[in-house]
């Protein structure tokens, strides 16, 4: 696969071409899974109740949530790299609702903490998000594009928390119990699912060049390289800056998930808001992923086009100091008013710098794009689980804020840790050039194009 046939430009009101379809449809399908990933956190003060929970089960469900999408990213790269993100993505939204619907079965607490592990598996589709974009869009946009797609998918994380509640309220308006009520609210997500599933597989295609398995019946090489996934995954983990944005991701992403997780509990538990109120004030963080993720992106693109490669790494460095210093702010409010505009500053902070992260994915290794993706996304959910057991040893929950305020200072060394070799730097360089060059080529007039090959 050349450069030449990625997109160099987003055209972001049109699906007239392969590379826009699946930008589209990318962010749809993160969108969706994401929704149904913590369509169940804003309603837990209900379900709390129903089932009795205590503070440590809620913990283990909550690490549960995010606990499985370790495995689950890891695994997916790979298989997108053998199978194609077209069949991998179509099969993850219909197998992955099987939990989501299910979940309105439980009865017990072990139930539900088993069908909450299994829903923490749609988590894998965000490496499907930035893989899918990354073999589609060229140099000059592809940080542009990861970001803006995952961030508008992750804007499902918001929407969720500040609809859910009231897809239950019309529900048991119904005059169904809240027991019921919360179980046919369910149904919703994993709905929602199965109809993108549809539309990824009718309307989607592996790379520019159309459907892996027919690529290389065909004898095409592929960018991934290898016909076996397992080869790239290989390749991916002897790179050592795929680890150190699997910190910084870690840092980033990873309490974004813990935030989506226990916001709407917070904000009832700490300032007694009531859970409609508690959900739209939870749901601002996510909402913030329509644009602040994109902002990271283009700015990684932009800084890239005047500083080079580096510029990348420092960006994100910053972003994630600012990240720490707003966790530590939001860990030290008194108010509900104050904890949701700390909670927005940090956010802003977290989600740009989780864009800046994944602008950064594409430059790792070409040759091992899904494993380096797996493993960058796989740090999110280690990070989560890992704030989750935080959480759960220190029992208070703005002492833990404080603690992950500061691991993200910490994390922010890994960010500047990742260096590229002259080599590597003047390659990279050489496909950014490239891709500018044909995106001003298409700018110029055929006629104007003639008069200039006249001239030379």
């Amino acid at each position: 696969m050349t450069q030449a046939t990625k997109a160099n430009k987003i055209e972001l009101f049109s699906l007239s071409t392969p590379a826009m379809r699946v930008f589209h449809l990318t962010w749809l399908a993160f969108f969706a899974c994401f929704f149904a990933w913590f369509a169940v956190a804003p309603l837990m003060p209900v379900i709390k109740g129903e089932f009795g929970l205590t503070g440590a089960q809620i913990a283990n469900i909550n690490i549960a949530a995010v606990g499985i999408t370790v495995a689950g990213r890891l695994v997916i790269g790979p298989l997108c790299d053998k199978y194609g993100p077209r069949a991998t993505y179509t099969c993850l939204l219909a197998l992955g609702a099987i939990p989501v619907i299910g979940i309105a079965l439980a009865q017990s607490y072990e139930v539900f903490l088993f069908f909450r592990l299994l829903i923490g598996m749609i988590g894998a589709s965000f490496v499907i998000t930035q893989y899918h974009t990354s073999v589609m869009f060229a140099p000059n946009v592809v940080g542009t594009a990861n970001a803006a797609t995952a961030g508008w998918g992750n804007a499902g994380g918001g929407v969720t928390q500040s609809t859910m509640p009231w897809v239950l309220a019309v529900v048991l308006s119904l005059g169904v119990s809240s027991s019921v009520g919360w179980r046919l609210s369910m149904l919703m997500p994993g709905a929602l699912m199965l109809v993108v599933a549809v539309l990824y597989w009718k309307y989607t295609q592996d790379c520019p060049q159309g459907n892996y398995k027919d690529l290389r019946a065909a004898g095409v090489e592929i960018e991934g390289g290898k016909k076996g996934g397992w080869a790239v995954f290989a390749a991916a983990g002897r790179n050592y800056r795929a680890w150190m944005l699997f910190f910084t991701y870690g840092a980033c992403f990873g309490i974004e998930l813990f935030v989506h997780n226990v916001a709407a509990s917070y904000y009832v538990d700490r300032f007694k808001l009531d859970l409609q109120t508690a959900g739209l004030a939870a749901g601002s963080f996510g909402l913030l992923a329509l644009f602040a993720r994109a902002v990271g992106g283009m700015l990684s693109d932009r800084l890239a086009r005047r500083r080079g490669l580096d510029a990348r790494t420092t960006l994100l460095f910053v972003l994630m100091i600012g990240e720490g210093l707003g966790l530590l702010w939001f860990s030290r409010t008194q108010t509900a008013g104050t904890a949701v505009v700390a909670m927005i500053v940090f956010g802003l902070f977290t989600h740009m710098a989780c864009g800046a992260t994944y602008a950064l994915v594409p430059f790792i290794d070409r040759k091992a794009l899904g494993g380096v993706a797996g493993i960058v996304g796989a740090g999110g959910n280690v990070g989560a689980v890992a704030a989750g057991f935080l959480l759960k040893a220190v029992g208070d929950i703005q002492h833990c804020f404080a603690l992950l305020g500061l691991a993200a200072l910490a994390s922010s060394v890994c960010a500047i840790a990742v260096r590229f070799t002259a080599a590597h730097k003047a390659n990279e360089q050489a496909l950014y050039d490239q891709a500018v060059a044909e995106r001003l080529s298409q700018l110029v007039p055929s006629g104007a194009e003639v008069n200039v090959a006249r001239a030379s």
